[in-house]
């Protein structure tokens, strides 16, 4: 072909370096991931790269969303509030692009908000969106071209656009701007083509569509007809209810007439009730009178009993008196007989006299005892209370020694904290069975470990995994198990510890030169603990790995991974380096110190002695004392016995004089009572007297007895009347009774009548409220179908009157209809649907037919500026991609599917293979692989680059997927096409990229991070700064914090 090759406008750079209408600035605030971001690209190629999920996709849609695109394009989200970062109200972005001058910016602000509101503005300035699309088609930016930009969502699409489509894409996006306006000026011959096949189809299909509508018409019919149904259902259910409501009336009536009749029946036997009550009075008022005069014949007998027993006892008062007075001249004769014998053992008795002087002498013997015994109380006084001042000493400092000695109780309380809740019920646990044990148990760790500093405590903490610290230790299997089995529900780990003979521990070796960069010590030398909990310390956490360095180590921590250090500790930073399982790269990362929460106690080895030293002296100081007191308190025992000996002689002399004056007052008394009491038998009551006085209360008793007698004699008359009419009264009560029962036999079964009567009511009543709640269903039912109108009351009034007869009806005309047979369903709906398009194509044709004439000649005219035209450009594009694609893969083309006057189906085909054996083929969603796709896509993008005609292109993630061959070839072209002079702007968004990769000064990094203290590094690196004053700067912060 001999068409002059396309060129786009000439666009030259600026000593800035950059094209009009290239991003200079893209600033973001609450959009998406970030709180805020200025970000300031490149001229050429930028390389956006940074970890999944650190925010490189939030460029690519602050990009689209601020110059006009909508959230649909991304594929992300379907309103714009989604963009607003979670938590924040609004949020916006502000795009600067170059203008046609270095001087002149052009900055377009896009506010937005979580109620999806938006708000533009241009150059501060508030504008409407059709004015920042005015400002942005002047640059030719389209952010909805996928040649132009490609978001990473809808990478896949690119391969799925159709040739007609990708034509269309690429004529806006390169070439002559008029190329878009030239083919669509093409393709109006094409209307009157399309309305007379449109009319010939329809002729064709009159006699179908007027079966359809006949169809139609039928169903239409048995669906009104179907509406009728629900409402015959709703005449039967009212004629059902109203059956059950005559029912319910009927048994109403019923239910009234046994009632009365019940009535009428229970007031003769009520009458009868009332007869039997009275009978029943009486009744009991004659058994009361019987009761009272049985109780008064029961008194009166009983008096009479002891008025008896009375008149008994008088009379053997007079038999004892007789005797009693023979008796009492005995006793005189004996009682002066007596007397004479103790008045003359009282004259025998001899003189006695007591032992004054030997008792005065053991007086004065005790009391010189006494004396010496109350000083030596005293001495022992002053020995206790020294003793207690000394024992009050021990046991404070033994207190002390105590709180030094156990932290045992601290350490599990901070665990308990900490978030370890049933620490110390585990901890009981394991002492409370301790003897289950075969060996023997450690735990938790954290008791366990004893640590002098505190800087080395917070090392330990923060380096020795959280689990470990509230785990237990066994050394047996079986105790494992054991513990595993009790200990789960305490949300704590078991440890079995096996001791391994073979192991050799990492010698410590501090070399000089490592002492002179600070590093003294390391983690596993600086902390006590049993064997066992420190090998499994050192096993799990890798301690024997982990030094520790001074305040000097922090500036020299770029020299610690020369030493093989991977861990190392200072007193205001934790590094680590790691190196990679892949490359072999070595990086690093450095923490804050944290202070130590949970070895907070700790003892102090210089004082622990002290107060062992003060407790032993204070021990043997008590023991010296306490010996000289027990010394004290003999001395006293032998006193006091001496004394006690001294008083029992004394008081053994007193007695034995207080007895013998004992015996002669008793021998006085003994002769003084016998006296009294021969004189008190003789002043004794005359017998004749006293039997005269027991006469008079016999007979006085009898007369009592006698009128008790006639008492009784008249009551038993009163009871045998009384007895009479109650058995009269009685009897009448139970003939009275015999009638009620007979009644009430009559009355029962009157009111099982009345209670069937009113059973057979209760249902009829439940039966028609059933049917009320049916006939509502049903008219609700009917209602939801249709409501019925005056028309549609007529419209019923021609259909069958009965449920059989209408749905005989309906199926007979759905038959019909259904006997209608055609092979397209949608006939109809086509049928319309292409009149519709008659209709319009008519009125189009009409105008267009007008027009047509004057472009006839303007037709071959149009078609020889863009066929020659879009020809040179296809081969242009197919000129570079198929050399760019025979350095990355086999073989590529670009052509163009002609479709001689039908302008609406002409299409650009991209053609590859990537094996010598295949043949081309179509790239499409079915043919390649993912990778494969994204290396053609890119290539294409990348054939474009010497012809686009806009200022930028955007691809996100076009390398995921391909192998590092291709990746490698397709940045060498990449890097090649952005460093031709009239290239555009270009972003490429990647998660990772290859090693060794040749760059060139067309090339800007861009790296996203994320992280607490990501904003002062970032600060270093923006001006070429290296780890070494990154880590600096850390420090600084850390120590100013």
């Amino acid at each position: 072909m001999n068409e002059p090759r396309a060129k786009r406008p000439k666009i030259s750079r600026g000593e800035d370096d950059y094209l009009p209408g290239n991003i200079i600035e893209i600033e973001i605030r609450n959009f998406m991931t970030f709180n805020h971001l200025v970000c300031k690209p490149g001229s050429r190629l930028n390389l956006v790269i940074g970890p999944n999920g650190s925010g490189k996709s939030s460029l690519v849609c602050a990009i689209a969303l601020g110059l006009g695109g909508e959230p649909q394009l991304l594929g992300r989200a379907a309103t714009i509030g989604a963009f607003v970062k979670r938590g924040e109200e609004a949020g916006y972005t502000k795009i600067t692009l170059r203008g046609n001058t270095s001087d002149e910016k052009i900055v377009i602000t896009r506010k937005i908000d979580a109620r999806n509101r938006s708000e533009w503005l241009h150059n501060g300035r508030a504008a409407s969106k059709k004015e920042i699309t005015d400002v942005i088609q002047k640059f030719n930016i389209q952010v909805n071209n996928l040649t132009q930009f490609l978001p990473q969502d809808r990478v896949c699409e690119f391969a799925k656009l159709s040739p007609v489509r990708l034509l269309e894409e690429t004529e806006k996006a390169v070439g002559d701007p008029q190329l878009p306006v030239l083919h669509r000026s093409l393709a109006v011959e094409k209307n009157k083509e399309t309305l007379n096949q449109l009319k010939a189809l329809n002729a064709e299909q009159e006699r179908d569509v007027e079966r359809v509508r006949q169809r139609d018409e039928l169903l239409a019919k048995a669906e009104s007809m179907k509406k009728k149904l629900p409402w015959l259902k709703y005449d039967m259910k009212k004629a059902e209810y109203l059956e059950a409501k005559d029912q319910e009336k009927d048994a109403k009536k019923k239910l009234d007439e046994a009632a009365k009749l019940l009535n009428k029946i229970r007031e003769p036997s009520e009458k009868l009730q009332n007869e039997k009550k009275e009978q029943d009075a009486k009744c009991k008022r004659f058994k009361d009178l019987l009761e009272n005069v049985e109780t008064s014949f029961k008194q009166m007998l009983d008096k009479e009993n002891q008025l008896g027993v009375k008149v008994k006892g008088k009379y053997n008062d007079m038999e004892d008196l007789e005797r009693q007075e023979h008796s009492r001249q005995q006793r005189i004769a004996k009682a002066e007989k007596d007397l004479a014998d103790a008045e003359l053992e009282l004259q025998n008795v001899p003189p006695y006299e007591p032992p004054r002087e030997e008792i005065e002498k053991l007086g004065a013997e005790i009391l010189e005892l006494e004396a010496s015994a109350r000083e030596k109380r005293y001495q022992k006084k002053e020995k206790e209370k020294l003793l207690e001042r000394n024992k009050q000493l021990a046991r404070q400092t033994a207190e002390r020694l105590r709180e030094m000695e156990n932290v045992k109780n601290k350490r599990l309380q901070a665990l308990k904290n900490s978030g370890a809740e049933k620490i110390v019920d585990a901890y009981q646990w394991v002492q409370a069975h301790k003897h289950e044990f075969k060996k023997e148990v450690y735990g938790p760790v954290l008791i366990e470990v004893n640590i002098s500093t505190q800087l080395h405590a917070s090392y330990l903490e923060s380096h020795v995994p959280y689990y470990i610290w509230k785990a237990f230790i066994t050394q047996d299997s079986g105790d494992r198990d054991l513990l595993f089995r009790n200990l789960k529900s305490f949300d704590v780990a078991v440890i079995n510890h096996v001791a391994d003979g073979n192991r050799n521990p990492e010698p410590f070796n501090i070399s000089q030169e490592m002492s002179s960069m600070g590093l003294y010590s390391r983690l596993d030398q600086v902390f006590d603990a049993p064997h066992a909990v420190k090998e499994v310390l050192i096993g799990q956490a890798g301690l024997e790995h982990s030094y520790i360095g001074s305040k000097k180590s922090d500036e020299n921590a770029d020299k610690a991974h020369s030493f093989g250090i991977m861990d190392l500790w200072t007193p205001e930073n934790h590094y680590r380096w790691s190196k990679s399982r892949y490359g072999g790269h070595v990086s690093a990362s450095v923490e804050a110190v944290s202070d130590s929460r949970l070895l907070l106690s700790n003892t102090d080895g210089d004082e622990l002695n002290t107060l062992r030293g003060k407790k032993k002296e204070l021990d043997e100081t008590i023991f010296g004392i306490e010996a000289s007191f027990k010394s004290i308190q003999s001395e006293i025992k032998e006193l006091e016995d001496s004394a006690a000996q001294f008083q029992k002689q004394r008081e053994n002399l007193v007695n034995e004089a207080q007895l013998e004056k004992r015996k002669l007052k008793e021998l006085q008394n003994r002769v003084n009572q016998k006296r009294l009491k021969l004189q008190s038998m003789g002043k004794e009551e005359d017998v004749a007297v006293a039997l005269s006085k027991l006469v008079q209360d016999a007979e006085n008793f009898n007369i009592q007895r006698f009128k008790c007698a006639m008492e009784i004699k008249k009551l038993l008359t009163q009871a045998t009347a009384y007895r009479r009419s109650y058995a009269e009264r009685c009897m009448a009560s139970v003939e009275l009774e015999i009638k009620i029962k007979e009644m009430e036999t009559s009355i029962k079964h009157q009111e099982k009548l009345a209670l069937q009567a009113s059973l057979h009511f209760e249902n009829c009543k439940k039966e028609a409220e059933d049917h009320r709640q049916q006939l509502a269903a049903a008219k609700r039912a009917a209602e939801s179908v249709t409501v019925i109108t005056p028309a549609l009351e007529q419209e019923f009034l021609q259909m069958p009157s009965t449920i059989e007869e209408l749905n005989a009806a309906i199926q007979d005309i759905t038959s019909q209809a259904n006997s209608i047979l055609f092979l397209n369903h949608n006939i109809l709906e086509e049928y319309e649907r292409r009149q519709r398009k008659i209709e319009e194509l008519s009125v189009k044709l009409e105008s267009d037919e007008k027009e047509l004439t004057a472009r006839l000649e303007e037709l071959s005219s149009l078609k020889g500026k863009w066929l020659p035209t879009l020809r040179n450009l296809v081969a242009q594009i197919n000129e570079t991609f198929s050399k760019n694609f025979q350095e990355m893969a086999v073989a590529g083309e670009v052509s163009l599917d002609e479709h001689g006057n039908d302008f609406d189906n002409y299409g650009i085909l991209i053609k590859v293979k990537f094996r010598q054996a295949g043949e081309l083929q179509v790239l499409s969603a079915h043919h390649q692989s993912g990778g494969e796709r994204s290396v053609s896509t890119i290539l294409y993008l990348v054939s474009l680059q010497d012809l686009t005609n806009c200022p930028f292109r955007v691809v996100d993630e076009i390398n995921q997927g391909m192998d590092p061959i291709n990746e490698r070839k397709m940045f060498q072209q990449l890097v090649r096409a952005a460093s031709q002079p009239n290239t555009p702007q270009c972003f490429l968004l990647t998660p990772k990229l290859l090693s060794d990769l040749e760059y060139g000064e067309a090339c800007t990094i861009l790296t996203v991070m994320n992280g607490p203290w990501i904003k002062q590094p970032s600060e270093v690196w923006k001006f070429g700064g290296s780890w070494g004053s990154v880590m600096g700067l850390l420090g600084e912060s850390h120590r100013v914090r």
